[in-house]
């Protein structure tokens, strides 16, 4: 009874619904596809601006050792 109710009166066939539900499921993977390619491109060129000359000499320059400046007296 129940589901002669729900076919009779029923707004949306189970194949309109799979219909949508595949669709939607399309665009979503679309949507995640681009994504991992941004991603992807903004790694690529975060690694080319690391290895920039420029950023890498002010990156690895070494520690210079400050307690000889005339600050501290260190003639006593």
């Amino acid at each position: 009874m129940l589901a002669n109710f729900v076919r009779t009166y029923s707004l949306v066939s189970t194949t309109q619904l799979t219909i949508v539900l595949i669709i939607t499921a399309v665009i979503f993977a679309v949507f995640i596809g681009i994504a991992v390619i941004k991603m992807y491109k903004l790694k690529a060129e975060n690694k080319r601006l690391m290895d920039k000359s420029k950023y890498k000499t002010d990156v690895d320059k070494e520690y210079t050792d400050f307690t000889d400046s005339h600050l501290y007296d260190t003639k006593n």
